[in-house]
């Protein structure tokens, strides 16, 4: 990589479709078969990546966990050559020398375009016999010893271990293959991994969480963190905060890669999109809407009986450090709610669920991505919709070409790997990253 500015890169979802459950009814179809569509107009269209997300339970959050991530996007691998494959995976529950050898599998079997988005979950503990889930303190402090052991086991195999033999087939030096003795307070793992070195190195490292623990452990190994920034603000800070911190820990400079979820609300005119907000506001369920807003405050707060036009008691609002679920969304919303607005508008507003919502015209969307582009504190971001007529159509043939026409996103994909495309450092012997800027 040179000084020139990283262009923007794109992902669209592949999970949460309510057509999985009407393909699992019909025996002619696929539960595959929507994400396979969106799989293909991605890589037509020279989107970045594929993006599966995850929940462990099944319940009021719908289809999204429906359809396991990494079995997903290797099959989905099948049918793209080009568009990067990024599975939601927990720390939590999972041991690593397993997720170390599905990773690993899946960046062989795509030809090094896996990459892994970890998660300590907030959800799912009653489907894993372990009790009250563990504080975020104890969920990060097993995340960071699971990356710790995931990235030694892909290091396992040193440069030379498995070379052709110049007929087609492979020579192996076990001797270059080597036990990582891992020894912490959560894992015990000898090793080596029983996968041989991946095409990328490692697989592309995402990871989701902005409370404290989750940007020590985002800062320390992320290549790509995955926010929910409502506004610029949030996104100058929050970006401030964890590149600073990654640079204590001597990362490469620009590093962490900020990737912002967008809901985009589009028309042909301003006014239009306006509208459409608008009913989808009038159309609120605000009995569902204030159990959607309570899971966004730590779950533990009850809005049944509050009047809708008046704000929160500050009474009701959680303290941060005593929320044991998601504490970005807490500090989010309880921002949102010690601002003064009413229930009502808080309830609207939790239906983005904390990420940055713009409503507009192609352009006018393409505007408010620029403004965060140009002050560095987006590298990454959503485009979703792609098989719905209406969104499908402004993202396709407005938003994106109107993104490629101002210079800022790529045209074409950039090499064979997703660590290629995204212009990251490449991972070289036992895991070293060059150190080279943007």
């Amino acid at each position: 990589m040179g000084t020139e500015r990283r262009k923007l890169k794109t992902v669209t979802g592949v999970s949460g479709s309510p057509q999985v459950y009407a393909a699992a009814v019909d025996p002619a179809r696929s539960t595959l078969d929507e994400a396979v569509r969106v799989a293909k107009i991605a890589e037509e269209n020279k989107i970045g990546a594929l993006f599966a997300a995850d929940l462990l339970s099944f319940g009021a959050q719908g289809a999204i966990g429906a359809q396991e991530p990494l079995i997903q996007l290797a099959a989905l691998s099948a049918v793209t050559t080009h568009v990067g494959l990024i599975a939601t995976v927990t720390t939590t529950f999972h041991h690593p020398y397993n997720l170390a050898r599905l990773f690993g599998t899946l960046d062989h079997i795509s030809n090094g375009r896996a990459a892994w988005n970890a998660v300590t979950s907030s959800l799912g503990e009653e489907n894993y016999g372990t009790g009250d889930l563990p504080s975020p303190e104890e969920r990060y402090a097993r995340a960071t010893e699971s990356l710790e052991v995931v990235n030694a086991l892909f290091d396992s195999w040193r440069p030379g271990a498995l070379r052709p033999d110049g007929r087609g087939g492979a020579v192996l030096d076990a001797s270059l293959v080597e036990p990582i003795d891992y020894v912490g307070q959560y894992f015990s793992v000898r090793g080596p991994l029983n996968v041989p070195t991946l095409p990328q190195g490692r697989p592309v490292q995402f990871q989701a969480g902005q409370s404290a623990g989750g940007i020590e452990l985002g800062a320390r190994f992320a290549e790509v963190v995955f926010t929910s920034l409502p506004t610029l603000e949030d996104a100058v800070t929050y970006t401030k905060k964890i590149r600073t911190r990654a640079a204590e820990f001597g990362r490469p400079a620009g590093l962490p890669l900020i990737f912002s979820s967008l809901h985009a609300t589009y028309g042909a005119t301003e006014a239009e999109a306006r509208g459409l907000v608008r009913e989808a506001a009038e159309a609120t369920d605000f009995d569902a809407g204030r159990a959607l807003l309570a899971d966004m405050l730590g779950g533990e707060i009850d809005l049944s009986e509050l009047p809708l036009d008046q704000p929160i008691p500050e009474s009701l609002l959680p303290r941060i450090d005593s929320v044991r679920r998601r504490r970005g969304r807490v500090e989010i919303f309880g921002k949102l709610a010690a601002s003064g607005k009413t229930l009502r508008e808080l309830v609207i507003a939790a239906k983005d669920t904390g990420h940055w919502a713009v409503a507009g015209t192609p352009e006018q969307v393409a505007d408010a991505i620029e403004e965060r582009y140009r002050a560095n504190v987006l590298d990454v971001i959503t485009v979703g919709g792609l098989t719905d007529a209406r969104t499908g159509d402004f993202v396709l043939n407005g938003l994106l070409p109107e993104l490629r026409r101002r210079g800022i996103l790529d045209t074409d994909y950039l090499g064979a790997t997703y660590r290629e495309n995204l212009e990251l450092p490449a991972v070289g012997a036992a895991g070293e990253v060059a150190r080279t800027g943007e």
